[in-house]
């Protein structure tokens, strides 16, 4: 019993480190490229030994905020933050409130790219958006969009926008969304509330304006913003 409580006393010395030299690299403002101090001074001035030190360290490597580089020790890198934030969004260990907030992260999003959307957008994408939902049927079952037509719809939206990061985050957002529409987090929604259409959708970034677009984008939503308000009342 007295080995238990040694080992959680030694792990949150470790974290309370880890805590600081996170600190540490914000407060001395370091980038890219630039050296932490030695393990050793890092010890002497935390007051803990280097073993804890080392450990703290190695979190921050598995981070991707440090790496190790020859002649110059321990240096800060550029943290590959989508392959970390991938190892976590798995929908199936994620709480249902957790999931339910992510599904409007994606509803943020997509209200929000219009002005990306039209200072991108050319004759050619306008061309494969057609083509994508040229056989979309009219209806789906609950008046929600079929699903692989919302996924390279959107997908290509995302495309259009030229920015990697949001690129990057569609994609690991991707399995999140599936999974909520084949859950039973959110109760259907009833009557037949009229939406705009992906091919209407089209017409406004082909002809109209960024505000226009974005009241139509969010009229399209406008069943998933209903499921949302249907489930938060039914709490």
């Amino acid at each position: 019993m007295k080995e238990v409580f040694k080992s959680i006393d030694t792990q949150s010395l470790v974290d309370k480190v880890e805590d600081s030299l996170i600190n540490l690299l914000h407060e001395r403002k370091l980038k890219v490229g630039d050296s932490i101090p030695k393990e050793l001074e890092l010890a002497s001035a935390l007051g803990v030994s280097r073993t804890v030190v080392r450990e703290a360290l190695m979190r921050l490597r598995m981070m991707g905020l440090i790496d190790t580089r020859k002649k110059k020790g321990a240096v800060i890198t550029s943290p590959d933050i989508f392959g970390n934030l991938a190892k976590s969004l798995n929908p199936y260990i994620l709480s249902d409130d957790t999931l339910k907030e992510i599904f409007e992260i994606r509803l943020v999003l997509e209200v929000g790219m219009a002005d990306l959307l039209f200072s991108h957008v050319t004759d050619g994408d306008i061309k494969e958006l057609k083509e994508i939902v040229k056989n979309e049927p009219l209806s789906a079952k609950h008046r929600m969009f079929e699903a692989s037509y919302e996924i390279a719809f959107h997908g290509k939206l995302y495309q259009i926008t030229k920015n990697e990061t949001l690129k990057k985050f569609q994609g690991l957002l991707l399995p999140i969304f599936d999974f909520v529409e084949k859950s039973s987090i959110f109760k259907p929604i009833p009557g037949t509330q009229k939406f705009t259409s992906h091919k209407q959708l089209i017409t406004i970034l082909e002809k109209g304006t960024p505000e226009e677009f974005r009241n139509g984008m969010r009229n399209h939503l406008e069943n998933h913003f209903a499921r949302l308000r249907l489930n938060k009342g039914g709490k």
